[in-house]
């Protein structure tokens, strides 16, 4: 248990991908930490999902996309302490992310995943134990997003000034970025 203040409902899942630990609010005040492994470079994501279900011991059938990427992966491995999603899983709203355990616990604290986190099989148990279905998953992001910047009150009455010359780029080269929260979504 640690001192963790945020803002949450108890039974809520904090997920801090960039310090690789998972909270589980318990008040206003405190959480249970738990050392995790995250999504490697190209697989992390942010957002808010609900636990959809719950499973012990959960088969194992690798998506598309992995299997695209590794072909040498097995289309199924049964629930068992050699499968990859190790002792307990729950599932994320309807994508494919899982919080699950995992066979190999060194990898903790590292980012090797395709998305999911990894806890340690003694954890994921514990966790599960603790978590409802329907319980809000807050994943944040592993870098900070930059804040958005507030335009002065007069900007929509302010004329350009023709003797500078703007360093933006044109509206036709600018590229736009969402600011809004990513599910699910590959950064």
């Amino acid at each position: 248990m640690v001192n963790y203040t945020s803002g949450q409902t108890p039974g809520t899942v904090i997920v801090d991908t960039k310090s690789t630990f998972l909270y589980f609010v318990l008040n206003d005040t405190q959480a249970i930490r738990y050392g995790i492994g995250v999504g490697r470079e190209g697989f992390t994501w942010s957002g808010e999902q609900t636990v959809a279900r719950k499973t012990e011991w959960p088969d194992w059938r690798p998506p598309a996309e992995m299997l695209a990427r590794q072909p040498y992966l097995p289309r199924f491995m049964a629930g068992g302490p050699g499968n990859p999603l190790g002792a307990r899983a729950m599932y994320l709203g309807d994508t494919e992310y899982r919080i699950h355990g995992t066979n190999k616990p060194d990898t903790i604290g590292t980012r090797v995943s395709s998305g999911c986190i990894r806890l340690t099989n003694e954890d994921v148990v514990d966790l599960y134990e603790r978590v409802k279905v329907g319980a809000k998953v807050i994943v944040l992001p592993a870098t900070p997003r930059r804040p958005i910047q507030a335009a002065p009150p007069d900007a929509a009455f302010r004329m350009p000034d023709p003797a500078s010359t703007s360093k933006r780029p044109s509206a036709t080269n600018a590229q736009l970025s969402s600011l809004g929260p990513k599910i699910a979504e590959a950064q």
